[in-house]
């Protein structure tokens, strides 16, 4: 297994960044959701709707070998809570499917959390759908209150807000 290499999203990569997202919900959501749910969920992918060049974001992509793009997180550096500057939110962290429990995912959310630490930020919020819950509390993220997060067509999922003080 080659070695992962992550680097700063460019513009040119939002077309394969957007085929990850989109096959991760495919595959993995099915898990946690039911195939309207997914439809919908997937039905919010959109290459143009990634902030690859705002500059309160950060979104890096992991590569590796001959595999290419195998995933993507994204950091929202702006503050997410008005009555505490120092809270930045995760907007995503995905990982090809054929590319899961290897690492991946972690390696991508320890970089963004890193880049969070430098930019001043004291904790971090992120939403997480219910299949993701696990990956974020074995990295150390906590529960605060079950969301529902509307999609289109008024199908909503069911998601966990959760936090996390960095060290």
């Amino acid at each position: 297994m080659s070695r992962v290499r992550l680097r700063e999203a460019r513009a040119t990569d939002a077309a394969t960044i957007a085929d990850v997202h989109a096959a991760s919900i495919r595959e993995l959501g099915p898990e946690a959701y039911d195939d309207r749910q997914v439809r919908a969920w997937r039905s919010n992918v959109d290459p143009e709707r990634y902030p690859l060049e705002e500059a309160d974001a950060r979104m890096i992509v992991a590569e590796r070998g001959d595999d290419g793009l195998v995933g993507f997180g994204l950091l929202d550096l702006e503050p997410n809570d008005a009555d505490d500057p120092s809270v930045g939110t995760i907007g995503a962290v995905y990982v090809h499917p054929e590319h899961v429990r290897e690492g991946i995912g972690r390696t991508i959310l320890e970089t963004l959390e890193s880049i969070a630490r430098d930019a001043g930020l004291e904790t971090l919020g992120l939403t997480a759908s219910k299949n993701a819950i696990g990956f974020y509390e074995r990295q150390g993220y906590e529960g605060v209150e079950t969301v529902a997060l509307e999609m289109t067509d008024g199908v909503s999922l069911e998601a966990l807000r959760m936090r996390k003080q960095l060290d």
